[in-house]
Protein backbone atom coordinates (compact mmCIF):
# COMPACT_ATOMS: atom_id res chain seq x y z
CA UNK A 1 0.00 0.00 0.00
CA UNK A 2 1.54 3.07 -1.01
CA UNK A 3 1.48 6.76 0.55
CA UNK A 4 -1.18 7.78 -2.37
CA UNK A 5 -3.29 4.54 -1.34
CA UNK A 6 -3.61 5.22 2.28
CA UNK A 7 -6.96 6.31 2.86
CA UNK A 8 -6.16 9.05 5.32
CA UNK A 9 -8.80 11.64 6.35
CA UNK A 10 -6.34 14.49 7.14
CA UNK A 11 -8.68 16.82 8.28
CA UNK A 12 -10.16 14.35 11.03
CA UNK A 13 -6.13 13.66 12.08
CA UNK A 14 -5.43 17.87 12.51
CA UNK A 15 -8.82 18.50 14.21
CA UNK A 16 -7.91 15.58 16.72
CA UNK A 17 -4.37 16.62 17.28
CA UNK A 18 -5.29 20.20 17.75
CA UNK A 19 -8.40 19.05 20.34
CA UNK A 20 -5.63 16.93 22.02
CA UNK A 21 -3.06 19.30 22.23
CA UNK A 22 -5.46 21.64 24.51
CA UNK A 23 -6.33 18.97 26.98
CA UNK A 24 -4.30 19.41 30.17
CA UNK A 25 -2.23 16.41 30.91
CA UNK A 26 1.77 16.75 32.44
CA UNK A 27 3.08 14.16 33.96
CA UNK A 28 1.00 12.54 36.77
CA UNK A 29 -2.50 14.28 35.47
CA UNK A 30 -2.94 11.97 32.77
CA UNK A 31 -6.47 11.27 33.62
CA UNK A 32 -8.24 13.78 31.26
CA UNK A 33 -6.01 13.16 27.95
CA UNK A 34 -6.47 9.41 28.63
CA UNK A 35 -10.18 9.85 28.93
CA UNK A 36 -10.67 11.99 26.03
CA UNK A 37 -8.52 9.07 24.17
CA UNK A 38 -10.54 6.09 25.36
CA UNK A 39 -13.65 8.13 24.45
CA UNK A 40 -12.93 8.78 20.93
CA UNK A 41 -11.43 4.82 20.82
CA UNK A 42 -15.28 3.89 21.24
CA UNK A 43 -16.61 5.98 19.29
CA UNK A 44 -14.54 4.49 16.00
CA UNK A 45 -16.04 1.17 16.97
CA UNK A 46 -13.58 -0.21 19.74
CA UNK A 47 -15.34 -2.02 21.68
CA UNK A 48 -15.26 -0.86 25.67
CA UNK A 49 -14.56 -4.33 26.61
CA UNK A 50 -11.18 -4.15 24.61
CA UNK A 51 -10.06 -0.65 26.12
CA UNK A 52 -8.19 -1.15 29.78
CA UNK A 53 -5.68 0.44 32.11
CA UNK A 54 -3.18 -1.11 33.83
CA UNK A 55 -2.21 -0.26 38.10
CA UNK A 56 1.06 0.87 37.61
CA UNK A 57 0.03 4.15 38.99
CA UNK A 58 -0.26 2.02 41.95
CA UNK A 59 3.53 0.72 41.89
CA UNK A 60 5.20 4.77 40.82
CA UNK A 61 6.28 6.34 43.96
CA UNK A 62 4.96 9.36 43.21
CA UNK A 63 1.37 10.73 42.92
CA UNK A 64 0.10 9.72 40.04
CA UNK A 65 -4.11 9.78 38.61
CA UNK A 66 -4.33 7.08 36.12
CA UNK A 67 -2.44 3.86 35.40
CA UNK A 68 -1.36 3.32 31.54
CA UNK A 69 -4.15 2.84 28.78
CA UNK A 70 -4.21 0.33 26.19
CA UNK A 71 -6.34 -1.03 23.04
CA UNK A 72 -6.61 -4.60 21.79
CA UNK A 73 -7.31 -4.86 18.09
CA UNK A 74 -8.68 -8.39 17.85
CA UNK A 75 -6.56 -8.83 13.65
CA UNK A 76 -8.45 -9.10 10.92
CA UNK A 77 -5.60 -11.64 8.45
CA UNK A 78 -3.20 -13.91 10.42
CA UNK A 79 -0.03 -12.46 11.64
CA UNK A 80 2.13 -11.97 14.85
CA UNK A 81 0.45 -9.28 17.28
CA UNK A 82 1.82 -5.66 16.83
CA UNK A 83 2.59 -2.93 19.56
CA UNK A 84 1.93 0.61 18.85
CA UNK A 85 2.87 3.04 21.63
CA UNK A 86 3.30 7.10 22.81
CA UNK A 87 2.84 8.70 26.32
CA UNK A 88 -0.20 10.55 27.37
CA UNK A 89 1.89 13.22 29.36
CA UNK A 90 3.94 16.62 28.73
CA UNK A 91 6.20 18.94 30.27
CA UNK A 92 5.09 21.11 33.05
CA UNK A 93 6.06 23.79 30.43
CA UNK A 94 3.03 23.00 28.51
CA UNK A 95 0.44 23.50 31.25
CA UNK A 96 -2.17 25.86 29.95
CA UNK A 97 -1.08 25.64 26.16
CA UNK A 98 -3.47 26.80 23.46
CA UNK A 99 -2.34 25.61 20.33
CA UNK A 100 -3.09 27.61 17.19
CA UNK A 101 -2.52 27.17 13.32
CA UNK A 102 0.25 29.10 11.84
CA UNK A 103 -0.05 28.03 8.10
CA UNK A 104 1.57 24.29 7.85
CA UNK A 105 1.96 24.67 11.49
CA UNK A 106 0.50 24.38 15.34
CA UNK A 107 2.33 26.50 17.29
CA UNK A 108 1.60 28.03 21.12
CA UNK A 109 -0.76 30.97 21.49
CA UNK A 110 1.07 31.92 24.73
CA UNK A 111 4.03 32.00 26.30
CA UNK A 112 3.94 28.11 26.96
CA UNK A 113 5.76 24.90 25.39
CA UNK A 114 2.76 23.09 23.39
CA UNK A 115 2.73 19.60 24.21
CA UNK A 116 3.50 17.84 20.60
CA UNK A 117 5.43 15.97 22.59
CA UNK A 118 3.75 13.37 22.62
CA UNK A 119 0.01 14.88 21.56
CA UNK A 120 1.72 13.99 18.09
CA UNK A 121 1.54 10.27 19.06
CA UNK A 122 -1.62 10.05 20.90
CA UNK A 123 -3.22 11.45 17.73
CA UNK A 124 -1.04 9.28 15.63
CA UNK A 125 -2.43 5.97 17.47
CA UNK A 126 -6.31 6.74 17.52
CA UNK A 127 -5.86 7.94 13.38
CA UNK A 128 -4.38 4.46 12.65
CA UNK A 129 -7.44 2.86 14.78
CA UNK A 130 -9.89 5.80 12.46
CA UNK A 131 -8.16 4.21 9.25
CA UNK A 132 -8.12 0.94 9.21
CA UNK A 133 -11.76 0.19 11.18
CA UNK A 134 -13.34 2.57 8.75
CA UNK A 135 -11.72 1.01 5.57
CA UNK A 136 -11.58 -2.48 6.20
CA UNK A 137 -8.00 -2.68 6.01
CA UNK A 138 -5.87 -5.73 7.02
CA UNK A 139 -4.60 -5.99 9.88
CA UNK A 140 -2.87 -8.45 12.53
CA UNK A 141 -3.63 -8.68 16.11
CA UNK A 142 -3.03 -5.15 17.42
CA UNK A 143 -2.10 -3.24 21.18
CA UNK A 144 -2.11 0.38 21.71
CA UNK A 145 -0.52 1.53 24.44
CA UNK A 146 -0.52 5.15 25.83
CA UNK A 147 1.83 5.59 29.07
CA UNK A 148 1.68 7.93 31.92
CA UNK A 149 4.90 9.62 33.33
CA UNK A 150 7.02 9.41 30.51
CA UNK A 151 8.84 12.65 30.68
CA UNK A 152 9.30 12.12 34.62
CA UNK A 153 11.53 8.63 34.10
CA UNK A 154 9.75 6.66 31.84
CA UNK A 155 8.12 5.18 34.77
CA UNK A 156 4.64 4.09 33.09
CA UNK A 157 6.76 2.04 30.64
CA UNK A 158 9.06 1.10 33.68
CA UNK A 159 6.09 -0.77 35.75
CA UNK A 160 4.46 -2.04 32.88
CA UNK A 161 3.74 -6.13 33.61
CA UNK A 162 4.75 -8.24 30.47
CA UNK A 163 1.73 -9.72 30.27
CA UNK A 164 -0.24 -6.37 29.42
CA UNK A 165 1.37 -6.07 26.17
CA UNK A 166 -0.33 -9.86 24.61
CA UNK A 167 2.49 -11.26 23.45
CA UNK A 168 3.58 -8.75 20.85
CA UNK A 169 6.35 -9.39 19.17
CA UNK A 170 7.80 -5.69 17.99
CA UNK A 171 6.54 -2.42 18.76
CA UNK A 172 6.24 1.01 17.01
CA UNK A 173 6.53 4.03 19.50
CA UNK A 174 5.77 7.50 18.00
CA UNK A 175 8.02 9.66 19.87
CA UNK A 176 10.09 12.22 17.43
CA UNK A 177 10.37 14.54 14.74
CA UNK A 178 10.94 12.89 11.55
CA UNK A 179 8.36 10.38 10.70
CA UNK A 180 11.20 7.77 8.45
CA UNK A 181 14.33 8.81 11.16
CA UNK A 182 14.08 5.72 12.42
CA UNK A 183 15.43 5.30 16.39
CA UNK A 184 16.73 1.69 16.85
CA UNK A 185 18.91 2.45 20.36
CA UNK A 186 19.46 4.93 22.84
CA UNK A 187 21.52 5.53 26.03
CA UNK A 188 20.53 4.12 29.49
CA UNK A 189 20.68 6.76 32.66
CA UNK A 190 21.08 6.64 36.21
CA UNK A 191 20.00 9.15 38.68
CA UNK A 192 21.97 10.12 41.47
CA UNK A 193 21.17 12.29 44.78
CA UNK A 194 23.52 13.28 48.13
CA UNK A 195 22.91 15.52 50.66
CA UNK A 196 25.65 16.85 52.25
CA UNK A 197 25.99 17.90 56.28
CA UNK A 198 28.64 20.13 57.57
CA UNK A 199 28.47 22.38 60.33
CA UNK A 200 26.74 26.20 60.89
CA UNK A 201 29.08 28.42 62.70
CA UNK A 202 29.50 31.99 62.50
CA UNK A 203 31.04 33.02 59.13
CA UNK A 204 32.17 36.49 60.06
CA UNK A 205 33.46 35.56 64.27
CA UNK A 206 34.53 31.72 63.86
CA UNK A 207 34.25 30.32 60.40
CA UNK A 208 36.93 28.08 61.14
CA UNK A 209 34.11 26.51 63.21
CA UNK A 210 31.76 25.61 60.94
CA UNK A 211 32.11 22.87 57.98
CA UNK A 212 30.86 24.36 54.73
CA UNK A 213 28.34 22.33 53.19
CA UNK A 214 28.88 24.50 50.02
CA UNK A 215 32.25 24.16 49.63
CA UNK A 216 32.45 20.63 49.89
CA UNK A 217 29.80 20.24 47.28
CA UNK A 218 32.02 22.59 45.21
CA UNK A 219 35.07 21.06 45.48
CA UNK A 220 33.51 18.01 44.21
CA UNK A 221 32.01 19.08 41.23
CA UNK A 222 35.26 20.85 40.35
CA UNK A 223 36.76 17.28 40.73
CA UNK A 224 34.51 15.42 38.80
CA UNK A 225 34.83 17.85 35.90
CA UNK A 226 38.87 17.94 36.19
CA UNK A 227 38.70 14.49 35.98
CA UNK A 228 36.97 14.34 32.62
CA UNK A 229 33.39 12.76 34.37
CA UNK A 230 31.12 16.27 34.19
CA UNK A 231 29.40 16.90 31.12
CA UNK A 232 30.75 14.80 27.82
CA UNK A 233 32.75 11.98 29.11
CA UNK A 234 34.65 10.40 26.79
CA UNK A 235 37.08 7.69 28.33
CA UNK A 236 39.22 4.73 26.79
CA UNK A 237 36.77 2.52 28.58
CA UNK A 238 33.29 4.31 27.87
CA UNK A 239 31.35 7.43 26.69
CA UNK A 240 28.66 9.04 27.89
CA UNK A 241 27.24 12.23 29.69
CA UNK A 242 26.60 13.86 33.46
CA UNK A 243 24.93 16.79 34.85
CA UNK A 244 24.22 18.10 38.37
CA UNK A 245 20.88 19.67 37.87
CA UNK A 246 19.95 20.64 41.34
CA UNK A 247 21.92 22.44 43.59
CA UNK A 248 19.99 23.31 46.55
CA UNK A 249 19.18 22.71 50.63
CA UNK A 250 16.70 21.58 52.65
CA UNK A 251 13.30 20.91 51.37
CA UNK A 252 14.29 21.62 48.23
CA UNK A 253 14.86 25.06 49.15
CA UNK A 254 17.83 27.33 48.35
CA UNK A 255 21.64 26.08 49.65
CA UNK A 256 21.98 28.40 53.14
CA UNK A 257 20.07 30.48 55.62
CA UNK A 258 21.93 33.86 55.40
CA UNK A 259 25.34 35.04 54.05
CA UNK A 260 26.55 35.43 58.10
CA UNK A 261 26.20 31.46 58.46
CA UNK A 262 28.65 29.18 57.25
CA UNK A 263 26.36 26.59 55.24
CA UNK A 264 25.16 23.30 57.19
CA UNK A 265 23.50 21.38 54.36
CA UNK A 266 23.16 20.94 50.41
CA UNK A 267 21.48 18.51 48.11
CA UNK A 268 22.87 17.55 44.82
CA UNK A 269 20.67 15.73 42.21
CA UNK A 270 22.40 14.32 39.25
CA UNK A 271 21.93 12.27 36.06
CA UNK A 272 24.62 10.05 34.02
CA UNK A 273 23.79 8.89 30.23
CA UNK A 274 25.76 6.02 28.41
CA UNK A 275 25.35 3.21 25.55
CA UNK A 276 27.03 0.70 28.11
CA UNK A 277 25.01 0.59 31.53
CA UNK A 278 28.00 -0.45 33.15
CA UNK A 279 29.99 3.33 32.56
CA UNK A 280 27.08 4.88 33.19
CA UNK A 281 27.32 3.53 36.77
CA UNK A 282 30.83 3.91 36.16
CA UNK A 283 30.07 8.13 35.69
CA UNK A 284 27.61 8.11 38.93
CA UNK A 285 30.49 6.20 41.06
CA UNK A 286 32.88 9.08 39.87
CA UNK A 287 30.96 11.52 41.63
CA UNK A 288 30.58 9.59 44.58
CA UNK A 289 34.12 8.96 44.89
CA UNK A 290 34.62 12.73 44.60
CA UNK A 291 32.22 13.88 47.02
CA UNK A 292 33.91 11.76 49.36
CA UNK A 293 37.34 12.93 48.86
CA UNK A 294 35.88 16.89 49.49
CA UNK A 295 34.20 15.56 52.70
CA UNK A 296 37.58 14.36 53.92
CA UNK A 297 39.40 17.78 52.89
CA UNK A 298 36.78 20.67 54.43
CA UNK A 299 37.62 20.27 58.34
CA UNK A 300 36.84 22.70 61.30
CA UNK A 301 40.10 23.99 62.89
CA UNK A 302 40.12 21.10 65.27
CA UNK A 303 39.58 18.06 62.50
CA UNK A 304 35.93 17.93 62.45
CA UNK A 305 34.51 16.70 59.22
CA UNK A 306 30.91 16.63 57.26
CA UNK A 307 28.55 13.64 56.47
CA UNK A 308 28.25 12.56 53.33
CA UNK A 309 24.90 10.44 52.28
CA UNK A 310 25.17 9.10 48.90
CA UNK A 311 21.98 7.16 46.76
CA UNK A 312 22.58 6.36 43.03
CA UNK A 313 20.28 3.99 40.83
CA UNK A 314 19.72 2.62 37.51
CA UNK A 315 16.93 4.80 35.80
CA UNK A 316 16.13 2.72 32.57
CA UNK A 317 18.66 0.50 30.33
CA UNK A 318 20.30 0.93 26.97
CA UNK A 319 18.76 -0.63 24.12
CA UNK A 320 20.31 -1.36 20.70
CA UNK A 321 18.23 -3.06 17.79
CA UNK A 322 20.79 -4.25 14.55
CA UNK A 323 19.83 -3.29 11.58
CA UNK A 324 18.91 -7.05 10.42
CA UNK A 325 16.07 -7.28 13.02
CA UNK A 326 12.95 -8.37 12.39
CA UNK A 327 11.56 -4.71 13.79
CA UNK A 328 13.89 -2.47 12.44
CA UNK A 329 13.72 -4.60 8.62
CA UNK A 330 9.89 -3.84 8.78
CA UNK A 331 9.65 -0.21 9.95
CA UNK A 332 12.53 0.46 6.73
CA UNK A 333 9.81 -1.64 4.02
CA UNK A 334 7.59 0.23 5.51
CA UNK A 335 8.35 3.38 5.29
CA UNK A 336 10.06 2.76 1.53
CA UNK A 337 6.46 1.55 0.74
CA UNK A 338 5.05 5.50 1.16
CA UNK A 339 8.41 6.75 -0.70
CA UNK A 340 9.79 7.84 2.29
CA UNK A 341 14.25 7.21 2.91
CA UNK A 342 14.31 5.84 6.08
CA UNK A 343 17.27 6.14 8.55
CA UNK A 344 18.46 4.74 11.77
CA UNK A 345 19.68 6.80 14.62
CA UNK A 346 20.71 6.28 18.34
CA UNK A 347 19.24 8.60 20.41
CA UNK A 348 21.17 10.41 23.44
CA UNK A 349 17.42 10.63 25.36
CA UNK A 350 15.34 7.76 26.38
CA UNK A 351 12.51 6.63 25.73
CA UNK A 352 9.71 4.37 26.10
CA UNK A 353 11.23 2.13 23.73
CA UNK A 354 14.32 1.51 26.23
CA UNK A 355 11.91 -0.25 28.77
CA UNK A 356 9.59 -1.79 25.81
CA UNK A 357 12.83 -3.39 24.43
CA UNK A 358 13.86 -4.81 28.05
CA UNK A 359 10.23 -5.91 28.54
CA UNK A 360 10.90 -8.36 25.66
CA UNK A 361 9.17 -6.23 22.47
CA UNK A 362 11.72 -4.79 20.36
CA UNK A 363 10.54 -1.30 19.43
CA UNK A 364 11.33 1.26 17.13
CA UNK A 365 9.98 5.02 17.55
CA UNK A 366 9.44 7.16 14.36
CA UNK A 367 8.61 10.86 14.17
CA UNK A 368 5.33 12.70 14.14
CA UNK A 369 6.47 16.13 13.26
CA UNK A 370 7.15 17.31 16.48
CA UNK A 371 10.44 20.30 16.89
CA UNK A 372 11.93 22.29 19.83
CA UNK A 373 10.46 20.39 22.18
CA UNK A 374 10.16 21.58 25.83
CA UNK A 375 9.82 24.77 24.93
CA UNK A 376 8.14 27.88 24.53
CA UNK A 377 9.51 27.42 20.97
CA UNK A 378 7.71 24.17 19.99
CA UNK A 379 5.69 23.69 17.04
CA UNK A 380 3.97 20.15 14.58
CA UNK A 381 5.32 20.81 11.48
CA UNK A 382 1.73 18.97 9.84
CA UNK A 383 3.05 17.59 6.82
CA UNK A 384 4.93 15.11 8.83
CA UNK A 385 2.57 14.75 11.43
CA UNK A 386 -0.06 13.65 8.61
CA UNK A 387 3.34 11.27 7.02
CA UNK A 388 3.43 9.69 10.82
CA UNK A 389 -0.21 8.75 10.31
CA UNK A 390 0.39 6.86 7.42
CA UNK A 391 3.51 5.52 8.16
CA UNK A 392 1.84 4.01 11.59
CA UNK A 393 -1.27 2.63 9.08
CA UNK A 394 1.92 1.33 6.78
CA UNK A 395 3.47 -0.42 9.72
CA UNK A 396 -0.02 -2.00 10.62
CA UNK A 397 -1.28 -3.63 6.94
CA UNK A 398 2.54 -4.23 5.62
CA UNK A 399 2.48 -7.66 5.62
CA UNK A 400 6.19 -9.04 7.51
Amino acid sequence: MGATNIPLDVKAAEDRLMRYLAIEGVSGEEKAIAEAIAADLKSLGVPADAIRYDTVHKRINVPTQTGNLYADLPGTRPGPRLLFSTHLDVVPLCAGAKPTREGGRIVPQGNTALGGDNRTGCAVLVTLVETLLKNNLPHPPITLLFTVREESGLQGAHQIEPADLKGAVMGFNVDGKIPAELITGAVGAERWEAEIRGRAAHAGVAPEKGISSTLIASIAIAEAHKGGWFGKVEKPEGRGTSNVGIFGGKDRKPAGDATNVVTDFVYLKGETRSPDTTFAAAITAAYRDALKKAVAQVTTADGAAGELKFDGAAQYPSFNLPDDSPAVRHAKRAAESLGMKPTTVFSNGGLDANWLAGHGVPTVTIGAGQYEIHTVNEYVELSEFTDGCRLAVALATLEM
